[in-house]
């Protein structure tokens, strides 16, 4: 059975970093695409960030985390972590991890139907 699990969501004030991370199980990270998704109350569901595990390892980000979201991955530990610095009031949400066994392209990831396995989130909110 696939399973994520997401931890290390806190309240932080602006500014601030925190780091999250989703352990999964039930399945290995070769050719795999993992991503982070947010959903602010009232909005639907936003990619944030994937590291695509296929002929080697590759990453994307939504622009508005650019330069201060990191994704990364441990495979001996079977984790994929999202390092948030400089964290903004606008980036609060409820953070998902999400999977998907195989490829998807740089104009695919962002899309939330084109996963197949999610946690069950963790909340961040950062205070002005």
């Amino acid at each position: 059975e696939v399973q994520l699990v997401e931890s290390g969501g806190d309240l932080v004030r602006g500014g601030g970093s925190l780091r999250l991370s989703c352990a999964a199980s039930g399945f290995t990270f070769d050719n795999t695409v993992i991503a982070w998704f947010r959903q602010a109350p009232g909005k639907g569901r936003e990619g944030v960030a994937c590291i695509r595990r296929s002929y080697g390892e590759t990453t994307f980000y939504t622009d508005s985390v650019k330069g201060r979201f990191t994704i990364s991955s441990d495979n001996a530990k079977n984790t994929v972590y999202l390092q948030m610095n400089s964290l903004k009031p606008e980036d609060t949400a409820v953070y998902y991890c999400a999977a998907v066994v195989g490829w998807l392209y740089e104009g695919n990831w962002y899309r939330d139907r084109n996963y197949d396995y999610w946690g069950q989130g963790t909340q961040v909110t950062v205070s002005s």
